[in-house]
């Protein structure tokens, strides 16, 4: 019955461009689109069969198809192969094509057929952590284990890895490729992070009477004082007690550092000089996340012990605080040579020997970067004394190119998927239409993106096309009628306005974060509900966030106190926006810090990357909307002493 089932699916999958086979009124086109993506959530199986053995015209006619056969690949029966190769060759080099491998892929990895997973994986484009595992599973399975030499490679990349990976990390340990020390120093770095839970599964990666019980090292996570003031006298007779010991030292560092330094005083000496320096390391990195003075020291106490980005990056951020130049320069020109191209590495190198009389080499430094228009080029330029100068208009499409982008397939799916209010399949689909294609064609699809007040796929697609060029696209001023109004009545800068509005939500009406902020202004729920008690406005209601006007309203408001609360700066404002204004007052020094350096220091990645383009972005926007040259410099100014309490 079954088989009888698919081969009509089959033969219908190859019915002439335009024939509609017989069906219920209302169900072609878009209207059998959105019938069959709802037979999809609810899980009505025969009605999604009948939607998808109908063929029409409508660009997103595979659509019904693909979740048809997705959903049968779930189920214990799954779809036999001519079906969905059929898919695949009818489709191949689409979105829907590469995501059917990718699903496929999955159940014959379930099912254990290792060599039909080969074949899929390599014909995959772009797998994901997941599939590259399943990839190196495949290979194993089939007797090739040069996968395992690429995961060793990729170790220290998959700090996180998912479940598909277990199987082929734990035999390039069995098998010697990945050596018993590399599973210490993974587990050493999970315990550091703020989901340690993920250091247990790595337990079971170490050989058989070497790893420690499992529950003992969740009982020195979770209680890291209580572990090691019961610390058994010889406990570091065994490799293991001695990174249990490690692993709550760590765990306290994070809770608190003066606690762990006594504790680590008390066993020291029954640790490897490794081990200690390891242990100085994990406390020099946070005091200088801590913003303590005592940051430097730590990172000189822990030697030349093997250190992440993360730990190299924060050592030159400790000796930014402590406005040290000489460790800057020491610090900055100790990374490998790939981190030292990163603009903020190349401008601070640059400040050092300035600070330290080599103007010489600090301008040749800054050459390399000034003019390009982001945080650190606007301040390198400005090393200069040029301002950003308002940038020129951005270039006339050619006709031709704008027709290509109209043309292409994805593009078009994404179009309709959007108009269906299916966004994240048609972001999925707007993604693949424009990757590895070239500046001009992406050019054309920001303006096609705009033709349709699509400003995130404007702005995101213009970036990717050219960085430093096309503003005019990728700084964007929609709602301007609604917005400059409300800006005007708090009395704030229209420019830093868009900016944040820009970072937040791309100026897409309906956004919503994971965190429940909502709206152009990315609104939290509670901060609405504050603001609307601030200002007198009756009546709230958090389901208001997703009005255009009182999100604005809101939003500005909040902008407004926020800026009266944080000396008026606009550094502190944003961070404040993003994290919070009690995080962004206590982030301040006990003396004066330059805007530029307390930037840099913010000790959460988001909010630090978000303060340096919400600026940029504000420098960017002034000059286009005043036409005149605006300094990064001015704005981020000086930033005033906190106080004890904060």
């Amino acid at each position: 019955m079954r088989k009888a089932f698919w081969a009509t699916l089959f033969s219908a999958a190859f019915l002439l461009p335009g024939s509609v086979s017989a069906q219920s009124p209302g169900e072609t086109g878009a209207d059998r689109i959105v019938a069959a993506r709802e037979a999809l959530r609810k899980g009505d199986q025969a009605r999604l069969e009948r939607l998808a053995a109908i063929r029409d015209t409508h660009v997103l006619d595979p659509y019904p198809r693909y979740w048809l056969l997705v959903n049968r690949l779930a189920r214990s029966e799954p779809p036999p192969s001519d079906a969905l190769n059929a898919f695949i060759a009818e489709h191949d080099g689409s979105h829907l094509a590469e995501r059917l491998r990718a699903d496929w892929l999955r159940r014959l990895a379930r099912d254990g057929d290792w060599a039909g997973a080969l074949r899929l994986h390599a014909a995959l484009q772009n797998p994901d952590a997941e599939l590259r595992c399943t990839g190196w599973s495949a290979r194993l399975f089939t007797g090739d284990d040069s996968g395992l030499h690429e995961l060793a490679a990729q170790w220290d990349t998959l700090q996180s890895a998912p479940a598909a990976c277990e199987l082929p990390m734990r035999a390039a340990v069995e098998r010697g490729v990945v050596s018993e020390d590399r599973v210490w120093w993974r587990i050493r770095r999970q315990i550091d992070t703020r989901s340690p839970n993920d250091a247990l599964a790595s337990l079971a990666l170490l050989p058989a009477g070497v790893a420690p019980a499992r529950a003992d090292l969740d009982q020195a996570i979770r209680s890291p004082s209580q572990w090691l003031d019961r610390l058994p006298a010889n406990f570091a007779v065994t490799r293991a007690g001695r990174e249990l010991a490690l692993a709550a030292l760590v765990r306290l560092v994070r809770e608190d550092a003066a606690a762990a330094q006594v504790r680590l005083l008390r066993i020291q000496d029954r640790l490897g000089a490794e081990e200690r320096n390891y242990v100085h390391l994990v406390m020099a990195m946070h005091a200088a996340i801590g913003r303590r003075p005592d940051a430097l020291a730590l990172y000189a106490a822990a030697g030349s012990i093997e250190t992440t980005p993360m730990q190299r990056a924060w050592r030159v951020r400790a000796a930014l605080r402590a406005q040290d130049w000489r460790a800057v320069r020491s610090a900055i020109e100790a990374l490998p040579a790939a981190e030292r191209e990163a603009p903020e590495w190349i401008y601070w190198l640059g400040r050092a020997h300035a600070a330290t009389g080599n103007r010489d080499q600090a301008e040749s430094l800054y050459l390399r970067i000034a003019g390009e228009a982001h945080f650190y080029g606007m301040l390198a330029a400005e090393e200069f004394g040029q301002p950003f100068m308002p940038p020129p208009a951005t270039a006339a499409l050619a006709r031709a190119k704008l027709e290509e982008a109209e043309r292409d397939p994805s593009l078009r799916r994404a179009l309709a998927l959007y108009q269906l209010d299916m966004r994240t399949e048609a972001l999925r689909e707007w993604v693949w239409g424009v990757r590895n294609r070239d500046e001009a064609f992406r050019v054309a699809a920001a303006h096609l993106a705009l033709r349709h007040e699509l400003y995130d796929r404007t702005i995101n697609t213009a970036e990717l096309a050219n960085p430093n060029s096309n503003f005019e696209l990728r700084f964007l001023t929609p709602y301007r009628d609604l917005i400059e109004p409300q800006v005007r009545a708090q009395g704030l800068d229209l420019g830093w306005v868009y900016g944040i509005m820009r970072q937040e939500s791309r100026f897409v009406i309906p956004a919503r974060s994971s965190a429940g902020a909502q709206g152009l202004m990315q609104v939290m729920p509670d901060t609405g509900k504050w603001v609307a008690n601030r200002i007198g406005m009756a009546n709230y209601h958090p389901r208001l966030l997703t009005d255009p006007n009182t999100n604005v309203l809101l939003g500005t408001s909040y902008m407004r106190l926020i800026m009266e609360g944080l000396d008026d700066h606009p550094v502190l404002a944003s961070a404040g926006y993003n994290a919070g204004p009690g995080r962004a007052r206590r982030w301040r020094d006990s003396m004066p810090i330059e805007g530029a350096i307390y930037t840099e220091t913010i000790p959460f990645d988001e909010t630090r990357d978000y303060v340096k383009k919400v600026l940029a972005n504000a420098v960017i926007y002034s000059a286009m909307l005043e036409k005149r040259p605006q300094s990064l410099k001015a704005r981020l100014g000086t930033i005033a002493p906190g106080t004890i309490n904060e």
